[in-house]
């Protein structure tokens, strides 16, 4: 072979490398732009959600720059113009002008009234020159601080006249939480609901007692009040629990709560299990950690139903060991969330997305404005929601065989999260009793994370399960309206000569009907 052949295939050897190396380089290129867009869509994703508005809903000129110069989907994708739409933005007005009625008049009639006439210097000193003729009134709405009380109970002896040695006579103790200790039921009452739905900690309400009333409670004098009321409280709290299960339909959420471990060194992370029925009460239950195995402890055993959740894989792993008793129900808010986090990706489409959605969400504010039951639900739901779910499911299905969204981007992970869970999000349409969406049950989780931005954490493991008692009760209250505190003083001032068979007297709900009932009477 001559010296030329040899060079030549030198040459092309070399070219035959260049090329690979190029086409490698090529790929790598289009690998690192992919992931640049991918962490550049994660990085606006991140500062949106710190820095941007925490509300998710669009109005309607927000929609109409998604959905601007799109194309006609055609008939399997549906119709952008569809009336619903049109169905949200009044709710808002009207529910924010029915609040604004439902707190009634500036100053509040109910108040104790308080008087104060002022004569003009005048007529005080000639009175009897000056007819009066009318008046001027203007009212303030006043408050006096709480203050502490002294409560002693003072039991007389008395020994009979003709009976010199007989025993004396002495009226029985009342009934107390706990023998020796110093604090009334009211001052319990007090502690917990400034701690608990006041979101006051301990060492916080250590200084105001002692600052503004010369008070010296402290802290673990406080500590042992709180165990000692939750101890008392926790069948009660049983008793709600038994309630909500009861129907066979119950939303279940998680939010983590830092504990302290001794020994450890820092925070663990625990966490608050919320169970709530919605029209019904909220239970919370304390766990250590968040594996599906702390669902057999949150879930009752006997419990056979539909469990709503959002799309943490404990849930499906814990119901596939019962497959025979529970169903599992998906929440459209989590579905919506992807979506408009991926807006910006590909706005036309997930407008488009979004519109059909927040048709879904007009129909469900059309029936609870109606006050609809389970069954006029399932036949609105039947005949309006089913063709929009169809519609949606087509869309999704395209999207993916045509593979036109990146697995990893938001929109790609937006869309895997629908299909993957459709039976779940559509399972709403057919059960008249099943919210659209976990929302319920999440916004019963807010106190607790309000609290959490106060006392950071909480002391130890078993202090977890004495917040869940006390929590359970303090969001009942809530949701029916009650004050906290008259609700927690008149039951733990019961609670000493309560038995186990009328326990169920003691819940909010029983007590809320109770005093229905002796407000109708006294009128």
């Amino acid at each position: 072979m001559s010296e030329q052949s040899l060079i030549e295939k030198e040459l092309q050897a070399q070219l035959s490398r260049a090329l690979v190396d190029a086409e490698s380089l090529r790929k790598q290129l289009l690998d690192a732009r992919l992931e640049i867009r991918l962490l550049r869509s994660k990085l606006d994703a991140l500062a949106r959600r710190i820095f941007g508005k925490k509300s998710e809903q669009l109005s309607d000129e927000q929609m109409q720059l998604l959905l601007q110069e799109a194309k006609t989907p055609g008939p399997a994708l549906g119709n952008e113009s569809d009336p619903q739409a049109s169905e949200t933005q009044p709710l808002g007005s009207e529910t924010k002008k029915r609040r604004r009625a439902d707190r009634g008049p500036r100053v509040p009639e109910h108040l104790p009234l308080i008087e104060e006439v002022i004569v003009p210097e005048a007529v005080k000193n000639e009175p009897a020159l000056w007819r009066r003729i009318g008046e001027e009134v203007s009212e303030q709405i006043d408050f006096e601080p709480a203050r502490f009380l002294r409560r002693r109970v003072v039991r007389p002896k008395y020994v009979h006249r003709t009976e010199v040695d007989a025993v004396p006579v002495v009226a029985p103790m009342p009934c107390v939480l706990q023998e020796r200790c110093t604090a009334a039921p009211g001052l319990l009452a007090q502690i917990l609901v400034a701690k608990y739905a006041d979101h006051l900690p301990l060492y916080r309400q250590e200084s105001i007692y002692w600052s503004r009333h010369q008070v010296w409670l402290p802290r673990q004098s406080m500590v042992r009040w709180v165990e000692m009321a939750a101890d008392r409280l926790e069948p009660i709290c049983k008793e709600i629990r038994r309630e909500v299960f009861s129907k066979g339909y119950v939303q279940v959420d998680e939010t983590p709560v830092k504990y302290l471990d001794p020994g450890y060194g820092k925070a663990r992370q625990g966490y608050l299990w919320t169970t709530h029925r919605p029209g019904g009460d909220t239970v919370y239950h304390w766990e250590t950690t968040r594996a599906a195995a702390c669902l057999r402890r949150v879930i009752p055993a006997e419990f056979n139903g539909i469990m709503q959740t959002d799309g943490y894989e404990a849930y499906p792993c814990y119901a596939k060991t019962k497959p025979a008793q529970i169903r599992l129900a998906g929440c459209w808010a989590h579905a919506r969330r992807g979506f408009f986090e991926a807006r910006n990706e590909n706005p036309k489409l997930a407008g488009f997305i979004l519109l059909q959605i927040r048709n879904l969400y007009a129909i469900e504010d059309r029936l609870r404005r109606q006050r609809a039951g389970p069954r006029l639900r399932e036949a609105r739901r039947l005949a309006e929601s089913i063709p929009i779910l169809h519609r949606l499911r087509r869309v999704f299905l395209a999207l993916r065989n045509r593979r036109q969204m990146l697995p990893k981007s938001n929109f790609g992970k937006a869309l895997a999260y629908a299909l993957e869970r459709w039976a779940e999000l559509e399972l709403y349409a057919s059960e008249g009793r099943v919210e659209i969406d976990n929302n319920p049950c999440e916004r019963a989780i807010r106190p607790t994370a309000v609290g959490k931005k106060n006392w950071l954490f909480i002391g130890e493991a078993n202090a977890g399960h004495r917040s869940a008692v006390i929590y359970t009760l303090i969001e009942s209250c809530r949701r029916r309206g009650l004050d906290p505190f008259a609700y927690l003083k008149d039951v733990l001032t019961r609670l000493p000569k309560a038995t186990n068979w009328n326990i169920g007297e003691l819940t909010p709900a029983a007590w809320a009907a109770a005093q229905k009932r002796v407000a109708a009477c006294a009128a």
